[in-house]
């Protein structure tokens, strides 16, 4: 443990440069539990860290990386000791605190979760942030009423990774109309072969903006935010709901009342950053038994080295499914 790879962010003249280092423990943000990380994932909020101005990182030098696995080597903590597999995501990991971008993480014990038995260190992070917050987002549309397996469902931002992640899961518990709407055409084979039932592009979506259109989804998973949001409140269904993930599409929403007092509409926001800690252990549960669709999800799989290449294809919207780091 003298010296591990990490990848490191830093920042010069208000310019920022990343590359893989030898680092040592001295780098690592303080913490009563140190994690010998055996995996890491992708998420669209990794690729912000990685951009001037991305809103995620603010001090330099930082070990990016919102999500890890892997197996605990020492620990203050009582819950936790050496030999434990654990994974972390969400909390300041890979933003104020240095993340799982590297070989070893010194972390609180009180922002681990004791990986599932029946879950590997891999199938925590197939997960990941992106599975997490998918999960989270089905969970609590279930609380807003959704039951029926013939509900009529939209999932935005289908290929990417908390969309791919919801189409399958989605499928896995039996709904049988899932809509995955894809930036472009060349798309729509990829959002078929992840589950989706049908597959719509973001120009079919009322670019009028009209303040209500007919109701064409009684339930609407967005992970992508903006101008997408926006155009897809108008097309629920009386007393359906919209859990709202992400922001790649922008922050601003354009909207009107008439939706929620005239349709009862709900329009909830999904955090998977400070969920408390018992949820996440029961939500982690399900993913390792009732809800397990890894084997079912597009993987790809990468060392430490081709993390640059994978972030820009996140930027430039070329990335699909789940990309997990192995160290």
């Amino acid at each position: 443990m003298d010296k591990f790879n990490a990848i490191v962010i830093r920042e010069n003249n208000n310019q920022l440069s990343f590359q893989r280092e030898m680092i040592d423990l001295s780098m690592l943000s303080e913490g009563n539990v140190i994690v010998r990380v055996n995996y890491s994932s992708l998420n669209y909020k990794d690729m912000l860290a990685f951009q001037p101005n991305g809103g995620v990182v603010n001090n330099y030098p930082m070990i990016p990386g919102v999500d890890f696995s892997g197996e605990v080597v020492q620990s203050d903590d009582p819950e936790f000791v050496p030999g434990d597999e654990v994974l972390l995501t969400g909390y300041d990991v890979g933003v104020t605190h240095t993340g799982g971008f590297a070989e070893y993480a010194r972390v609180p014990g009180k922002w681990l979760v004791h990986i599932p038995e029946t879950m590997s260190m891999r199938e925590a992070m197939i997960w990941g942030t992106a599975g997490f917050t998918a999960a989270l987002a089905v969970e609590k549309l279930q609380q807003l009423g959704l039951k029926n397996p013939k509900a009529r469902i939209l999932v935005a931002g289908a290929t990417g990774g908390v969309g791919s992640v919801a189409i399958a899961l989605l499928k896995q518990l039996g709904f049988q109309s899932v809509t995955g709407l894809v930036h472009s055409g060349e798309r729509e084979k990829t959002a078929r072969e992840f589950g989706a039932d049908h597959v719509i592009t973001a120009s079919r979506l009322d670019k009028d903006q009209k303040p209500l259109t007919s109701a064409k989804y009684d339930y609407a998973i967005d992970a992508v935010g903006g101008e997408v949001t926006s155009q897809i409140l108008p097309t629920i269904s009386y007393g359906g709901s919209v859990a709202i993930t992400g922001n790649a599409g922008g922050t601003q929403l354009l909207t009107t009342v008439l939706p929620f007092i005239l349709r009862a509409v709900s329009l909830v926001g999904i955090d998977s950053v400070a969920v408390d800690s018992d949820k996440r252990q029961w939500i982690w549960s399900l993913l390792a038994s009732d809800w397990d669709i890894t084997d079912q999800l597009q993987v790809t799989e990468i060392g430490i080295d081709q993390i640059p290449d994978e972030v820009a294809k996140i930027q430039s919207g070329h990335h699909t499914g789940r990309t997990i780091i192995k160290f």
